[in-house]
């Protein structure tokens, strides 16, 4: 590992400020080696548990392929975190005793060639807020978290490619994941015209035979099509005005479901089994798919929430709003946290396109929490909320890598709504 290098998220300043947000919300893997070191460890009810020794570590998956976590307070938090938001493995044994996932959130490590891209979790309010130390600045921090994380075996990795994984070189697809992000660091332009002008490159590149061209006649094609788009999407600005086009009846259907995965609220207290928890399910997906009445109440809100509030203009984003929504994309585009190996191995176009509908998803959930608490504008807490819960679950759980979730990404690309998506829910 010491021989590759590490391409850092030059926008992006974090540190940790204790907010034990990670500890409260989070599922957290461990190895079977880590699960032993914890129980070598001697934790008893001498230990501050408030009830005793609860269950430190459980299992998960089939007895053929066991997988263990950390256990879990019955509101989702770690059985670890103490009274004052800390962790007692770190606290009685040190910060290197803890399990890995742990000591390297909220950082993610992929591998890009020879070097090793490094990325964020926005559901750490630190990172949504920009808070602390240049990472830049954390180099050599983030060259032992590698060493630990990354497989010995990262240069074999095939770079994502335009629709699967080997259809392209590292250097051929970097010319195509350089466009995006320099389209979404575009400045003085709202992020939402930024992604329709993405996701039309993202269509564009998707028809593209690219694999007899040179490296030179790629990077000319890159800016071609990275141009027409544009002139495309400024087209459409003009024709339709400041109103946007309404969204299908199918993709109305389906953001909808898709926005249900986003809201879920996944603490234990919520997780009911057998009958009574599929029926409970099945009753939140029928409400979703009709979106008539009131929205189930999937996060801790004050009131009731009507689908069709959630449809009426919210106004515009805050500059600062603005600024966490192109930080968030151009993080998650540098690190290449969107496609490939670290998300269900998605080809570049469908990856970007899976991204892309995180943002009306996100202003989905913002507008959600301003209703229900009263108020009829977004603000920046709103949006830096939303992004916190959206990302949470974007990418880190099991409903994206269903053929399901890839059908319903390919409908809302043929129907031309994810577009319409963006524009809509930036009213």
């Amino acid at each position: 590992m010491d021989g590759f290098g590490l391409q850092l998220p030059t926008i992006q300043n974090w540190d940790c400020h204790s907010c034990s947000d990670c500890c409260s919300r989070h599922i957290v893997e461990i190895t079977t080696e880590e699960r032993q070191t914890i129980l070598d460890q001697g934790w008893s009810d001498d230990d501050e548990f408030t009830e005793g020794t609860p269950i430190l570590v459980r299992d998960q998956g089939s007895f053929w392929n066991r997988r263990w976590r950390l256990g879990q307070r019955p509101d989702g938090a770690c059985v670890f975190l103490d009274e004052q938001g800390l962790c007692r493995i770190h606290a009685k044994f040190g910060e290197p005793t803890k399990p890995l996932a742990c000591r390297v959130y909220p950082y993610a490590f992929h591998p890009q060639g020879k070097q090793v891209t490094v990325s964020l979790r926005f559901s750490c309010p630190s990172v949504v807020e920009n808070r602390g130390r240049p990472v830049t600045d954390q180099r050599e921090t983030l060259k032992a978290m590698a060493r630990e994380s990354v497989p010995a075996n990262v240069t074999a990795a095939l770079a994502p490619g335009i629709k699967t994984a080997g259809d392209l070189d590292w250097i051929t697809f970097r010319q195509f994941s350089m466009a995006l992000e320099k389209i979404l660091a575009t400045e003085d332009m709202p992020v939402a015209v930024k992604l329709r002008h993405a996701c039309r490159f993202a269509t564009m590149v998707s028809t593209a035979r690219v694999d007899q061209l040179s490296i030179e006649q790629v990077v000319e094609f890159v800016e071609i099509i990275a141009e027409a788009a544009r002139c495309e999407v400024e087209a459409d600005r003009e024709r339709t005005g400041e109103e946007p086009e309404p969204l299908t009846r199918v993709g109305r259907l389906l953001f909808r479901m898709l926005a249900a995965q986003y809201a879920r609220n996944d603490s234990l207290s919520n997780w009911q089994t057998g009958w009574r928890g599929r029926i409970r399910l099945l009753k939140v997906g029928l409400r979703f798919a009709l979106g008539r009445g009131r929205v189930p109440p999937l996060q801790d809100i004050d009131r009731p929430v009507r689908f069709d509030r959630l449809e009426e203009p919210f106004g515009s984003l805050t500059p600062e709003a603005e600024e966490m929504f192109t930080r968030y994309f151009r993080v998650k585009i540098q690190g290449l946290q969107f496609c490939g190996r670290a998300f269900f191995g998605f080809g570049l176009v469908e990856g970007f396109r899976s991204l892309a509908l995180v943002f009306p998803s996100m202003l989905w959930l913002a507008r959600l929490m301003v209703a229900a608490d009263g108020r009829d504008r977004l603000e920046t807490s709103d949006v830096a909320r939303a992004i916190e819960v959206a990302d949470h679950y974007h990418g880190y759980t099991p409903q994206f890598n269903r053929h399901q979730y890839r059908w319903q990404l390919g409908m809302l690309a043929h129907t031309g709504d994810i577009e319409r998506l963006i524009a809509w829910y930036s009213r």
